[in-house]
């Protein structure tokens, strides 16, 4: 099994925690690298190689996990010299990559089962797997349904229940066939391209722990909670 971590982004939204440091080597419970945790996640769900693409600051990264033999992995490198877009690193892979394999962000805490995400994406004959969870937002107005300047319909406070991508993903390799190395290609763009062409991608929907460390809210989140969750996230370490 194949992973590709996608680590190659600046952060912004992480700053002033990124000025210094890539999003994936900030710590966790002052101890671990979000990175090296995904890392260790990964061998222990049996895994036994994993690309890294790398852009801002990747030379720190490659100089913290070396060729991943320390965590049991065979580890290489595309490096990202412009920005392509959550997919637009894999088309400048080629056929190192196998024929199904997995792909996250380097910034997502959770105790998903990777190796259960690609399964399924394998046997559901997708092109594309979305791993998704739960999602409640509270509004705190009342909403107004209008239609030619009346009022329809009212509803106090309302909440809205949906599913969001995780940002981890299976992939077939022909599904990014259709696409030029070297350009732009958003998560977005391959999605909608999907439902256009009457391929839809599969959803793995999960409920466990999940957490994208992308402000400085979710990191202070990850470090309040990292205690009493360390063992379940990385898992003999």
């Amino acid at each position: 099994m194949h992973a590709v971590i996608l680590a190659g982004g600046k952060g912004i939204r992480l700053r002033p925690y990124t000025t210094a440091l890539p999003k994936p080597l900030v710590p966790i419970g002052d101890q671990h690298a979000i990175l090296e945790i995904v890392m260790r996640q990964l061998a222990n769900a049996g895994f036994s190689s994993c690309t890294l693409a790398i852009g801002h600051l990747g030379h720190i990264i490659r100089a913290y996990v070396g060729d991943g033999s320390q965590w049991g992995l065979d580890v290489d490198y595309t490096t990202e010299e412009s920005p392509l877009g959550t997919m637009g690193p894999l088309l400048t892979m080629g056929d190192r990559l196998p024929e199904s394999f997995l792909v996250m962000n380097g910034d997502v805490l959770t105790d998903l089962d990777f190796a259960d995400v690609l399964r399924a994406h394998r046997d559901s004959g997708a092109p594309l797997t979305i791993a998704t969870y739960a999602r409640k937002v509270h509004i705190d107005f009342g909403v107004l349904t209008t239609e030619a300047g009346r009022v329809t319909g009212f509803t106090e406070k309302p909440s809205m229940d949906y599913r969001v991508s995780m940002g981890v993903y299976g992939v077939t390799r022909d599904a990014l066939a259709r696409y030029t190395p070297g350009l732009p290609l958003g998560f977005d763009e391959l999605v909608l391209d999907l439902l256009a062409a009457g391929t839809p991608p599969n959803a793995y929907e999960f409920s466990g722990y999940w957490l994208d460390i992308g402000r400085p809210d979710d990191y202070d989140r990850a470090n309040a909670e990292f205690s009493r969750r360390r063992d379940l996230l990385i898992k003999g370490a």
